[in-house]
């Protein structure tokens, strides 16, 4: 039975690797743990996963501080040393292997370096290249965008924009595009928009 949790461990790893953001991917592998390979008879690692996983939840939606990342170090290190079994210690080494880069600064800066992060990034129409087709628009299941498609002989119809309130940063509007008119920015940096407040 042991050795199907091991290998269960390693199926959520590999799973996990599949994000490109590594906050997502140890969010990800943390919450699969938690569910699953983890038999909660250690404190340091049932309490310190649990806690790990708000942490990262909070950094991954844009509510991180460096008090997370400081605990996240803090919960691995106690995991690493005083877990009884090799599923806790791995998961602490994993947990050290990704805070050991700089994108969980990045998030608590506000910036999701793929552009994964859903709390962190806005997708905005871009007006001189939008040729007003309304393909992001019928493939929006959300409503999410607004705009009026071109009708010939006819004028003064504005860019099509996407309500950033509504949008769920699903990407179907990205597939469709065949001008690729819309891009993804990091919500700290992009413009306020002017519709959909």
């Amino acid at each position: 039975m042991d050795e199907k949790k091991e290998l269960k461990v390693e199926e959520i790893k590999a799973a996990a690797e599949a994000q490109r953001c590594q906050v997502r991917r140890a969010l990800h592998y943390i919450s699969g743990f938690l569910e699953g390979p983890m038999c909660g008879r250690c404190f340091p690692c049932s309490l310190g996963s649990f806690e790990a996983k708000r942490r990262l939840e909070n950094i991954a939606e844009g509510r991180g501080t460096g008090a997370d990342i400081f605990a996240l170090k803090r919960i691995a290190g106690d995991m690493l040393e005083a877990s009884m079994c090799k599923k806790g210690k791995d998961t602490a080494r994993f947990m050290l292997e990704w805070l050991g880069t700089d994108v969980f600064l990045s998030h608590i800066e506000g910036r999701c370096p793929e552009r994964e992060c859903a709390a962190l990034v806005e997708y905005r129409v871009i007006p001189d290249k939008c040729t007003m087709c309304g393909l992001c628009r019928d493939a929006c299941k959300h409503s999410a965008i607004l705009g009026e498609k071109r009708k010939p002989f006819l004028s003064g119809y504005l860019p099509f924009e996407i309500r950033q309130k509504r949008c769920v940063k699903c990407g179907d509007c990205l597939g469709v595009c065949p001008e690729g008119a819309i891009e993804v920015l990091d919500a700290a940096a992009a413009e306020p928009a002017k519709v959909g407040k």
